[in-house]
């Protein structure tokens, strides 16, 4: 089965290549002076008080919880439909993850589910805004503000959206991005935690490189050699100058790719609006959303396929697809570890068994769209029961 159409590519120019080879040529390669130019770049664009670059999204939230020093024990509400690096880094914490269901249409954190699930050990919650859509922020942090409780937001999907006129990443809550390969913008593997906070961002600059007062690149200065010191105990998830001179040259990038993501998802949506046997997912008066994928969930009851059948035939026409996702209660190590149930959840699960996330990537063309429509709908005609 020869995929000819990628479910993503990255769009890396000469830009991009030439500031790698540039940073090769340099003889640095870890973090250093570039690193640093893309945080500064990376927090002007945002608009918030620091960014830290780190070797992934993952490495954020971890940072971001281990800094809390919660009890071990204590509990983070957290959503189901999300990559298994929301809850490890809760696990990882000794914290147990607390899920949630999903509002149906968006896929985000339920705001009006959550308040059951507090209890005396809750410590934070963590949303994850899904798809580029951002969860509804006022009323998670009025839960938030009421029972004390710290955010942590997991904006992995999230780069260019925005809550009631405010970018993510600038509403005052801790908040990780993710850099990954296909990733709005792309360091190839990179995150960046963004915070007000003063404390907390010095502690993550030291956390992120084992604990020890300097960066490496500050050891060597003009100034003279200087001594580190290790101040706490600390991780290995830096983020390093490589990979932040793909960040410099992505960064510059991101509304030209934003505005080709609109414009894709417009022709995804007008040829769905139509097509009772697929659910499109909905945009809220309060958001703007990344577009990070374009996800559409299948009304199994109106077809003779599943949804897994329905990958291998749109795979079997050349185009890449995947699934975002198998909610975390329906995976093996929550089931066997926390006794979860299909049930526990049941809009998470239901979604589960129906999405499918279709190519949507700048580096596409209108011509690669709709050829991905024509294969969609081409096979809802084919497995329709109303044939």
């Amino acid at each position: 089965m020869s995929v000819d159409l990628p479910f993503h590519k990255a769009w890396l120019g000469e830009e991009e290549h030439q500031e790698v080879e540039d940073t090769l040529s340099s003889g640095w390669l870890t973090t250093g002076p570039k690193t640093q130019k893309f945080e500064e770049a990376f927090k002007g664009y945002i608009g918030c008080k620091h960014a830290v670059a780190l070797n992934s999204c993952t490495a954020g939230l971890n940072l971001a919880l281990a800094l809390q020093n919660f009890p071990e024990g204590d509990e983070v509400i957290t959503t189901p439909m999300t990559f298994p690096a929301t809850a490890n880094a809760i696990l990882l914490q000794r914290l147990k993850p607390v899920f949630v269901d999903i509002e149906p249409g968006t896929l985000t954190l339920d705001p009006q589910k959550i308040e059951a699930k507090i209890t005396p050990r809750t410590r934070a919650i963590i949303p994850v805004h899904f798809a580029g859509h951002p969860c509804d922020m006022t009323p998670i942090q009025e839960l938030a503000d009421q029972y004390k409780l710290v955010i942590i937001e997991d904006a992995a999907h999230a780069l260019e959206s925005e809550y009631k006129g405010q970018k993510i990443g600038n509403t005052g809550n801790t908040t990780a991005f993710s850099f990954y390969a296909n990733k709005n913008i792309t360091t190839g593997e990179g995150g960046m935690l963004v915070t007000n906070d003063d404390e907390l961002a010095e502690s993550v600059r030291v956390m992120r490189l084992q604990g020890i007062s300097r960066d490496a690149w500050k050891r060597f200065g003009k100034s003279g050699f200087a001594h580190w010191e290790q101040t706490l105990a600390g991780h290995k998830c830096n983020m390093t100058d490589l990979n932040a001179s793909l960040g410099l040259h992505q960064i510059k990038k991101i509304e030209q790719f934003t505005e080709l993501r609109k414009k894709y998802v417009s022709m995804y949506d007008q040829a769905f609006a139509g097509v009772s046997e697929l659910e499109t997912l909905a945009v809220r008066d309060y958001a703007i959303s990344a577009y990070h994928i374009y996800v559409i969930a299948l009304h199994l009851e109106c077809l003779t396929i599943d949804r897994d059948g329905f990958l291998d035939a749109i795979q079997s026409e050349g185009i890449g697809v995947a699934v975002h996702y198998v909610a975390l209660h329906l995976q093996p190590y929550f089931v066997k570890n926390f006794n979860t149930k299909p049930q526990d959840f049941p809009v998470a699960s239901s979604y589960s068994e129906r999405v499918i996330s279709l190519p949507l990537y700048p580096k596409m063309s209108s011509a690669d769209v709709e050829r991905v429509i024509k294969t969609v709908k081409d096979l809802v005609k084919k497995f329709s029961r109303s044939n």
